[in-house]
């Protein structure tokens, strides 16, 4: 076992690696990062703790073979006890598994095929450990979403737009749906705008009891499509979805159950309303009640509903108005408890996200967190001994740490003192827990811990990594703060060269995404992105990044204040940061540059044009150019629709601004990009042409928005590093 002395001394370690002398090192390629793979960390996957309490199983690759295994690991020992799923002997390259409640049976996808974001596709296999047996489900038919019963009997899963369930005793498989169409009808999976802006693929769950089947259905068939060309054929294919715009029709979606015993399925009652979004539901303990969550069309009200599942008849328990929008993602968290008499949800109400106890009915027993700092997300709840386990930015909103509270809201305490970044995951029975923990200048350590908060054993300390980076010239990320004109205190960090000397001036990059409720400036390991601003801080850049207004991790006010105008708060933030480092003795002022991606392309491009004065280069890469493009669900949280908010539309797009262009900017776009449409760069490329501007820019064939795949990540920042040199 490994105490917490060495814990630290591994750490300790890495910090030290950081300073030894920069001339020692080499400087940062791209090749090592993009090519080599020198800075990827590692990680333990596939955690599933085991009913017992006393084991946990973990996804590993067989060194020999290199297929992949399941083994069980000792929780005392940190030993690997058992190989629980070997792919060799069952002549399987599985992806990922699952167990069902008695862990008599495992289910295996292979052949995974993306959709989206989040939805996928595979050929399943149910396994089962007593008897070393494998069986292929639907004969090898590639399906979403397989999914076990509660009483281990059946698999629930969708395909082709329709939702099935399959005996495992008799392997009947059911059509719970028949009107499944693409384009059209929707039964158990999520629809495009659902999946991206709701985080949701999967659209149904099993009942307590596993008799009953809960699924949404969208009826899309009045939803505009999106008209997107695949490149490749002698003539191109046509690629259509369902993309509803900003003020568009989206689609209509109901709740519907299912009832296995006789064959009928109910639509549960969720008001006269249509024009609403219906995007998470829960089984209570009781299997004849379903819980749901119903939003306006402007997202400034939400409700919990309560459904009879055999009459379809709801109530409303719980409502939250906001003047501005209730965020379903700073509120997304809804715990029904076992005795079902109470639940616990997540609420930015007061002003900053905290954790809530109330009856069934909705009313409320207490606020159990409180304070001027966020709970992230909870992470267990012990319903015996009353506690609740969560990750919260009380110590900095830079970081995160586990805290356990009873429910009375008494007795917290912080479980990972140290100063960064953590992520737990915590046994069934509370008595373990695995921690991933970074910081900004150290990678990650993955460590079981005793619920006290005691080093039990490290499970991965990317000591690998460690070593090789004392090879590299790295300079420490330093944070820093700084006051915009109105007063409000900023966060952001400095990646600055290796052999940085005060007496000289160096142009500066600036890195933004800056969307709402995102944050940038953590005390966290950044990754290859940010392994890429170091081979820049290499060639003699200093690469900054500043979260501005809107951003998150800092309380409703502070999100919302861009409420209304996205871009305009934003813009004055990235530009009044530009000030304040050319301010700095060791700043070259004609030479600030900045970039950003998605949300970050969009504010790049618009800060060039507002901030023409201040910003000499930029790179959009897949940037919204107008928001009158984007999808309803995310702009009109925050926008409402153009029909009632037009200049909120118009005032803030980079397309408006494009004829105060004077300096230089890089344009890049996927094709491909389901998310935001290519169709966002060439309207911006058309007014830039109108206002007779000169610019650069690059497209890339059947690239989606994340633009990679085969050689294309490599190209991309070879293509963005050459611009820079040429015009920083």
């Amino acid at each position: 076992m490994i105490n917490s002395k060495k814990l630290w001394f591994i750490v300790g370690l890495m910090l030290f690696t950081q300073l030894l002398p920069a001339q020692q090192k080499k400087a940062v390629t791209l090749e090592d990062v993009f090519k080599k793979g020198s800075f990827n960390q590692r990680s333990v996957y596939g955690i599933n703790w085991m009913k017992d309490g006393q084991f946990y199983s973990s996804q590993v690759t067989d060194p020999v073979s290199r297929r992949p295994q399941v083994v069980k690991i000792n929780i005392a020992t940190g030993e690997t006890v058992e190989t629980l799923i070997d792919g060799a002997k069952i002549g399987l390259s599985f992806r990922g598994y699952t167990f069902n409640a008695d862990e008599s049976k495992a289910l295996l996808t292979a052949e995974t095929e993306s959709i989206y974001r989040r939805s996928s596709k595979s050929v399943y296999y149910v396994y089962d450990l007593k008897t070393q047996s494998l069986k292929q489900l639907m004969d090898g038919e590639k399906i979403s979403y397989a999914t076990f019963s509660p009483d281990n009997s059946k698999l629930a899963f969708t395909k082709d737009n329709d939702l099935y369930y399959i005996d495992l005793n008799t392997d009947k498989v059911t059509q719970v749906t028949t009107d499944g169409e693409w384009n059209n009808i929707i039964n158990g999976s999520a629809d495009w705008v659902y999946e991206e802006e709701f985080s949701m693929a999967q659209a149904f769950a099993w009942s307590p009891d596993g008799q009953k089947l809960a699924f949404m259905r969208f009826d899309e068939s009045e939803v505009k499509e999106y008209n997107m060309q695949l490149w490749g054929e002698l003539y191109p294919e046509d690629y259509k979805f369902k993309y509803p715009k900003a003020g568009e029709k989206n689609a209509d979606i109901e709740i519907r159950v299912h009832h296995l015993n006789d064959g009928k399925t109910v639509t549960l009652d969720a008001g006269a309303e249509k024009d609403i979004y219906l995007p998470r539901m829960y089984w209570t303990g009781d299997s004849n009640t379903l819980s749901f969550i119903r939003l306006n069309r402007f997202q400034n009200q939400l409700d919990i509903l309560h459904a009879d599942v055999r009459t379809g008849q709801s109530k409303v328990i719980l409502s939250e108005k906001s003047k501005t929008y209730v965020d379903l993602n700073y509120n997304d968290e809804l715990v029904y408890l076992s005795d079902n008499k109470t639940f616990i949800r997540t609420s930015e109400q007061d002003g900053f996200k905290h954790i809530y106890h109330h009856n069934m009915d909705g009313s409320l027993i207490r606020q159990i967190t409180k304070g001027d700092w966020e709970v992230n997300n909870i992470v267990s709840i012990d319903e015996q001994k009353k506690q609740i386990y969560f990750i919260s930015t009380e110590g900095s909103p830079l970081e995160r740490n586990l805290y356990v509270i009873d429910f009375a809201g008494k007795k917290k305490t912080v479980l990972t003192p140290a100063k960064g970044t953590h992520r737990a995951n915590m046994s069934p029975d509370h008595k373990f827990f695995i921690d991933y923990y970074s910081t900004a200048n150290t990678p990650q350590v993955i460590t079981l811990y005793d619920a006290k908060g005691k080093v039990r054993k490290v499970l991965e300390d990317n000591q690998a990594l460690v070593e090789n980076l004392k090879g590299f010239a790295l300079s420490q990320k330093e944070f820093f703060d700084f006051k915009t004109v109105d007063g409000t205190s900023l966060n952001g960090y400095l990646i600055k060269p290796a052999d940085f000397d005060p007496n000289k001036k160096y142009p500066v990059l600036m890195y933004v995404y800056g969307g709402p409720g995102s944050q940038n400036v953590t005390n966290a390991w950044g990754g290859t992105r940010d392994f890429w601003h170091h081979h820049l801080a290499s060639l003699g850049y200093i690469v900054a990044c500043v979260d501005n207004r809107g951003t998150g991790a800092r309380g409703r006010d502070f999100k919302h204040v861009t409420y209304g105008t996205l871009g305009k708060y934003e813009v004055e933030d990235q530009i009044a940061g530009a000030k304040f480092l050319a301010g700095q003795s060791y700043v070259d002022a004609a030479r600030i540059g900045i970039w950003g991606w998605s949300y970050g392309g969009y504010m790049s491009s618009l800060s060039l044009f507002i901030g023409n004065d201040v910003f000499k280069s930029a790179i959009a890469v897949a940037p919204v150019t107008s928001w009158r493009y984007y999808d309803s669900i995310y702009t009109e949280r925050y926008l409402m629709t153009p029909q009632a908010n037009a200049s909120g539309y118009d005032a803030y797009n980079p397309i408006t601004h494009a004829a105060k262009m004077k300096g230089n900017l890089l344009l890049i776009h996927g094709t491909g990009d389901d998310n935001v449409h290519f169709q966002n760069a060439v309207e911006l490329v058309d007014a830039l042409i109108d206002a007779d501007k000169q610019f650069e820019s690059f497209y890339y064939p059947n690239r989606n928005h994340g633009i990679s795949g085969g050689n294309t990540s490599w190209h991309l920042y070879q293509m963005m590093t050459d611009f820079i040199k040429r015009k920083l």
